[in-house]
């Protein structure tokens, strides 16, 4: 199954000003910062790379797995279905490291 690109496309405008390299990986694409993997898309899915106190507590969410593509789960990423992050206006929060980072809360689906 190929990736949304809708959804691809939405992700890449939301991040645009981030500085961040764009690759296609796992039959998808996505977004590495400083040569680190944050965000992309993989079939139908947004996968978000949150760290695993942050990825255990999205997982709480509906609309949320871990992100499972070889049957092994990787500790701090979530795979977010089309309704799982429904808010209209992204909101930008301090990263603990100094680097700014935006909670994709956008809808990212029409």
């Amino acid at each position: 199954m190929p990736y949304n690109r809708e959804l691809d496309d939405r992700i890449n405008v939301i991040i645009a000003d981030w500085g961040t390299t764009r690759k296609k990986m796992f039959g998808g694409t996505c977004n590495l910062v400083n040569g680190n993997m944050m965000c992309g898309v993989y079939k139908d899915y947004l996968i978000l790379r949150l760290g695993e106190g942050a990825g255990k507590a999205a997982l709480l969410r509906p609309h949320t797995k871990p992100f499972d593509i070889t049957g092994k789960p990787m500790k701090g990423w979530i795979m977010g279905g089309r309704i799982s992050f429904p808010a209209r206006n992204p909101a930008i929060t301090p990263h603990p490291a100094g680097r700014r980072r935006r909670h994709l809360r956008e809808p990212l689906w029409n």
